[in-house]
């Protein structure tokens, strides 16, 4: 009941893609740590069964049944699974249940009141969940289907009249047994279809990522379930908050996810970052000026020996006016991902400025600059951040000379400003209560695939219960 998503290597058609970008996959082993929380979720359902009052009479017995509660569900053998084609099934077989409840009792001039300790042996429950992509591309459970049996109860009384009324019991458990078996599955129908939605959708779908862009996280069909593993496949798109119907055309390879040590894997493609570039440069973030102290002093006189016929032959009276550079990113940067790492391919107009005080600004030059920043992807929690370093890559400008210190200058100045933009990161689709650890990053021609294992810092029942309280 905590599922979330991956790739499936079925043929994609023309629809997809254009759209897919982000793919995730849980694997058998994510089953086996989720296990655990299943049970003890389910357990927890059961206790909070309510039973109706009961009253019989059988011959001169008279009885009143009354505070039913079930104290524990005793597990001989649990098993969650993926089923193919359908979603998840959690079989509990040949475990027992534990319950107490209140008596009243007459019998001929006789009355008997006290607790009855209980069990329910032979508990058998199937349950198998259905996932799909409901309207607002979000994970769903769509249907459950529940089989639940006790082949039998046992009780045993205390107080005065305990061993006469051992042989009434009978009638109690079988009245017993016929409500629990009534009860049990719209209990776990409700927690499914009820409780486990409402944690469904905490997970964000369209959510800001900052003040400029944000994300598309919907699905863009059903879960496809093998018995291996679990894929769900994501639009992994953003938008310009500003302009949230300008988006870009997806070219590139769909991501595949082939590996199956680890419990979860999450695979991007070169587009997933791409949209997230050209968010970014529709918001119109990708330009700065760089005057004043912005300015290092090394490149100022640079600059200034540079054009200093310039300034002679256009006003001699502005030499000693201060110089500015205007950077202007003028297309989408694009990303390239290859086995040996990942680099984001920019273009700019860079503009030599002279600004003369009080009076309009005069430009000397405007050159074409070409960089190429090297990308390092990284996983912490729940979120996916990247950071860019220009140190290693080259950096192409018309002016030879100017080259060096102004990459010098971009890796000091503008570098730190993009990695302050992407170093929060953005939130990939995990509720909360449950990160990433032990994460590994690797590169393929066209997309990173992120192993990771899964940590859960609450239990489900509170991760459901702050959201519906």
């Amino acid at each position: 009941s905590l599922l979330q998503p991956s790739l499936h290597s079925k043929k994609k058609t023309t629809a997809k893609k254009q759209t897919l970008s982000c793919s995730v996959k849980y694997m058998v082993c994510f089953m086996f740590s989720v296990k655990s929380e299943t049970e003890k979720f389910v357990e927890e359902e059961l206790c909070n069964i309510s039973m109706p009052e009961m009253m019989g009479k059988e011959g001169r017995f008279q009885y009143t049944i009354t505070d039913v509660k079930i104290t524990e569900l005793i597990l001989a053998h649990a098993e969650l699974q993926f089923i193919p084609d359908v979603g998840l099934l959690f079989d509990i077989q040949n475990s027992s249940i534990s319950l107490s409840f209140h008596r009243q009792i007459l019998y001929w001039f006789f009355y008997d009141t006290g607790n009855i300790n209980a069990s329910a042996e032979g508990v058998n429950i199937n349950t198998a969940v259905n996932l799909i992509r409901d309207h607002e591309g979000r994970l769903k459970i769509n249907n459950i289907t529940c089989d639940a049996k006790i082949n039998r109860m046992r009780a045993k009384f205390s107080g005065t009249l305990g061993k006469v009324y051992d042989f009434v019991a009978k009638f109690l458990t079988t009245g017993m047994r016929f409500f629990l078996n009534q009860r049990i599955c719209p209990a776990l129908n409700h927690a499914a279809l009820v409780h486990v939605n409402s944690l469904l959708e905490t997970i964000p779908v369209r959510t800001e990522v900052d003040n400029y862009i944000g994300i598309d996280y919907s699905l863009i069909e059903d879960p496809v379930v093998t018995s291996r593993s679990l894929d769900m496949h994501f639009r992994g798109m953003f938008f310009d908050l500003s302009h949230q119907n300008l988006t870009l055309v997806n070219y590139a390879v769909d991501p595949i996810i082939r590996e199956y040590d680890r419990m979860v894997y999450l695979a991007l493609s070169e587009f997933f970052f791409d949209s997230g570039m050209f968010s970014y440069y529709t918001a119109g973030i990708f330009q700065m000026d760089i005057v004043n102290e912005k300015m290092p002093k090394d490149l100022e006189m640079l600059l200034r020996t540079t054009y200093f016929g310039t300034i002679m032959i256009t006003n001699p009276a502005l030499v000693d006016a201060p110089l500015a550079l205007q950077l202007a990113v003028n297309s989408p940067p694009k990303t390239t991902i290859k086995t040996s790492g990942a680099t984001v391919f920019m273009t700019a107009i860079v503009k030599v400025m002279l600004l003369p005080p009080g009076q309009p600004a005069v430009q000397l030059s405007s050159m074409t600059l070409v960089a190429k920043f090297n990308a390092k992807v990284s996983m912490k929690g729940k979120r996916l951040a990247v950071h860019a370093d220009l140190r290693s890559a080259p950096v192409y400008l018309q002016l030879i000379p100017l080259q060096a210190p102004l990459k010098t200058m971009l890796q000091m100045s503008v570098v730190p400003l993009i990695n302050n933009w992407t170093k929060r990161g953005v939130r990939i689709p995990l509720a909360d209560g449950m990160d990433f650890v032990e994460e590994v990053v690797e590169y393929h021609n066209g997309f990173i695939v992120i192993g990771a294992n899964l940590h859960f810092s609450k239990g489900l029942r509170e991760m459901i219960d702050q959201f519906i309280t």
